[in-house]
């Protein structure tokens, strides 16, 4: 059971000596999440918090977007702010968690895809920002 729980673990580690060793970025060491907010006061302090717990480096707020999804049996379309968040992959469950803890929706838009490639000095600022 002990070896099953540190396989995470042991592979973050081991991406992150790799990557060192080879000075090449090994995709999936980061991810972009994204996470819809009712309005831009909701947004700013949601990036705020997130950014002040070291859960992600940067987050953009890409402001009036529309969103159409069904939601108890009917078709909404609401404006909502965007947030792009850029953190590590080993971060996504806490930042979920931390969004969750704060956001005013019932259900929470918290999903993320891994970064494939980037621009090195950046990603490595990224590593640099967020911790393990």
């Amino acid at each position: 059971l002990l070896s099953v729980l540190m396989l995470p673990l042991l592979r973050t580690v081991g991406l992150r000596v790799f990557s060192m060793a080879t000075e090449s970025y090994v995709s999936g060491t980061h991810s972009a999440a994204f996470v819809t907010c009712p309005n831009e006061q909701v947004a700013k302090d949601l990036a705020r918090g997130i950014v002040e717990k070291k859960l992600a480096a940067c987050v953009n707020i890409v402001p009036k977007i529309t969103s159409v999804y069904e939601w108890q049996g009917k078709i909404e379309e609401d404006s909502e702010v965007l947030l792009m968040i850029k953190t590590r992959s080993s971060k996504v469950s806490a930042l979920a968690d931390y969004v969750r803890s704060v956001h005013p929706y019932e259900v929470a838009e918290v999903i993320s895809l891994p970064i494939a490639e980037g621009n090195p000095p950046y990603l490595k600022w990224l590593s640099d920002t967020v911790p393990e």
